[in-house]
């Protein structure tokens, strides 16, 4: 009887075993819920979107936050993988180490911020040094800037308090108070383009993916009545080839100055659909997607051409 017993449990414990492999989803099916910094989010939409099409059993649930709150949508376990434009902070990575997961970023792309303007404002051009006057408040108004033909203070406009946009570029400039800077917060980077278009004065910080999809119809409707500032690093440019855009070739040449990593965080433990995601975007046709969206992709996608007489 005790061996009929043992024999049972033994059966039952090993199809239980077997329902959890099942369970666990695969590079080919699967659900699992993607977070990501709302100025990722054309490139995350299209990439995930793409993915799915391929697999028909696959679905992404994306959640798009400001880059702090979406790593720890990862960090407590309510988020599979996160875009971002940074690694893991020591104190986060030890949230993982308690838990014995290791963690893993995959570097996909170089992405640039882009300053936007009002299309009445015809000063398109700026130096990093004349940023960083305006960040550390001894330049207010369009005038003081080389070239400036606008009267009125500068408003800069980012999406949120929070977001990777606001944080890169007050580290880049080492800001560390805000308090005496004319900052506009939105809800997202929409809706930084709707105020700009709305006021000639301001200037608007984005994710360069939301303006330069050619191929889309919202690229060109969001794009219409702005202009892009071309940037320089040198302190004294000579001519317009000194200022760059952020678009594909100055950020893949690393000819623009205000340009990023974009990292796929991972805390997958086994070779599930996040890895089969990142692979797609950092090793594969995604990398395609990247390149359609104006960034530069870690590892362009070899495309073979076939030549026949």
């Amino acid at each position: 009887m005790n061996k009929y017993l043992l024999l049972f449990g033994l059966t039952a414990l090993s199809l239980s075993g077997c329902n959890n492999v099942e369970q666990l989803d695969n590079p080919s099916r699967g659900t699992i819920t993607v977070a990501a910094d709302e100025s990722f989010g054309p490139l995350v939409t299209q990439l995930t979107s793409a993915y799915a099409g391929i697999y028909p059993n696959v679905k992404f649930n994306v959640v798009f936050k400001p880059e702090q709150e979406a790593i720890n949508l990862m960090l407590q376990d309510s988020a599979r993988i996160v875009f971002t434009t940074r690694k893991l902070k020591p104190n986060e990575q030890a949230v993982l180490n308690k838990l014995k997961i290791p963690g893993n970023a995959t570097r996909i792309a170089t992405d640039g911020v882009a300053l936007i303007i009002n299309g009445a404002n015809t000063d398109s051009l700026i130096t990093m040094n004349e940023l960083a006057g305006v960040f550390t408040g001894q330049t207010t108004q369009w005038k003081q800037l080389k070239g400036g033909n606008l009267s009125g203070l500068i408003t800069l406009v980012f999406d949120n308090n929070n977001s990777s946009n606001l944080e890169f570029v007050l580290k880049k400039f080492n800001v560390q108070d805000v308090s005496k800077l004319r900052i506009f917060t939105t809800k997202s980077n929409r809706e930084v383009i709707d105020f700009v278009k709305q006021n000639p004065s301001a200037l608007g910080f984005i994710g360069v993916n939301w303006i330069s999809d050619n191929d889309a119809p919202l690229t060109a409707m969001l794009s219409r009545d702005l202009r892009v500032m071309g940037v320089s690093d040198k302190p004294n440019p000579i001519t317009r080839d000194d200022y760059f855009q952020p678009f594909q070739r100055a950020l893949g040449l690393q000819d623009y100055p205000l340009r990023r990593p974009v990292y796929i965080l991972s805390r997958e433990t086994h070779p599930g659909l996040g890895e089969g995601l990142t692979n797609y975007v950092a090793r594969d046709v995604g990398a395609l997607i990247v390149e359609k969206l104006g960034l530069w992709p870690t590892i362009p996608y070899n495309r073979e051409v076939n030549i026949t007489k």
